[in-house]
């Protein structure tokens, strides 16, 4: 254990997922658990800046594991990304004691931190914490099997309508960059299409797709559709599309939003971000720094936080192609 360390901070940043407040609870019993001081550091980065720090201990995370959102609050800090912002904060932390920060978000947040660590050789830790899962070096992230659970329930409700009123639904999810929750969700939910941003499936392909199905005997049919596919500039264009050229269709529009984001974390998200907690504060005593921590192959492991950065998730192929055989 290194004996530098004696007051680790913690704080959320970015957008929320289910399974951040489940983080921050391991990671404040992980430091009493080795008898460290833990800070809780209010609203991102910018919190950092304004020293909005309180002090938590073990009762201070009493009934967390099973809430949504973070109880640090969030928020995204223009002032962060300057030089000037970043020594403030700087400051703040050492006028505070504190010696090392676990960082719980996504890219943005661990470039913020990549940064700070290469200006002020400032120890840091990062947690996944984003519904897209789009970051490199982790086969989950906090909140994306919450998420999936999420969508897939509101779609096999939308379905129960799309059925009885032989609708064609587009069902637009969460996933500018990355297709993971589209995809999965589509499988889970038996989407007849899925449309994501890492394949380029073409307007052409879609409506002959449609079609096929509606020759088969299928008489609704629901698209799930990453806000980020490229096919058109948001789902209602698609519906405009439908509903001049094949007006056959009874096309509706579902954009889920932020529902994805909110809700009790499931189980699986609980119990990774109690993993991943545990093992950031532990590889900060073992005096390593700038690293993520993530899941692979069912294993806690680290990757360097410029990887994890620069690196892009790759979309399951095999998966891709389950999706064509079991939506005929």
């Amino acid at each position: 254990m290194s004996v530098n360390i004696k007051r680790i901070g913690v704080l959320t940043s970015g957008g929320d997922s289910p399974g951040m407040n489940a983080a921050i609870r391991a990671v404040v019993r992980t430091c009493a658990f080795h008898n460290i001081e833990c800070t809780g550091i209010y609203r991102g980065y910018q919190g950092m800046i304004e020293g909005d720090f309180k002090e938590m201990g073990p009762r201070s995370v009493n009934n967390i594991i099973n809430k949504g959102g973070t109880i640090l609050k969030s928020a995204r800090s223009k002032e962060f990304m300057t030089p000037e912002g970043r020594q403030k904060a700087h400051d703040n932390l050492l006028k505070h004691g504190i010696d090392a920060f676990v960082v719980i978000g996504g890219n943005g947040s661990f470039t913020g931190a990549l940064l700070f660590n290469k200006e002020f050789n400032f120890p840091v830790i990062g947690i996944p914490g984003t519904i897209d899962n789009d970051i490199y070096g982790t086969s989950f992230t906090l909140g994306y099997d919450t998420a999936l659970n999420t969508v897939v329930e509101v779609i096999d409700k939308i379905r129960d309508t799309a059925s009885s009123h032989n609708r064609l639904f587009f069902v637009e999810v969460m996933g500018r960059d990355a297709g993971h929750i589209a995809l999965n969700a589509g499988i889970g939910a038996g989407a007849e299409e899925i449309l994501i941003p890492e394949e380029d499936m073409g307007l052409d392909r879609l409506v002959d797709s449609l079609k096929k199905s509606k020759a088969s005997g299928k008489s609704s049919s629901i698209v799930v559709i990453a806000e980020g596919d490229r096919i058109g500039k948001s789902a209602f264009e698609l519906k405009d599309y439908f509903d001049q050229n094949m007006p056959e269709y009874d096309v509706r529009v579902s954009i889920l939003g932020h529902m994805q984001r909110g809700g009790a974390p499931s189980c699986f998200d609980r119990v990774l971000a109690s993993r991943l907690g545990v093992r950031a504060v532990e590889t900060l005593l073992d005096g390593n720094s700038n690293y993520m921590v993530g899941l692979l192959k069912d294993d806690v492991v680290l990757t360097p936080l410029e990887q994890a950065v620069k690196g892009k998730s790759q979309i399951d192929q095999e998966l891709i192609r389950v999706s064509d055989i079991v939506s005929i």
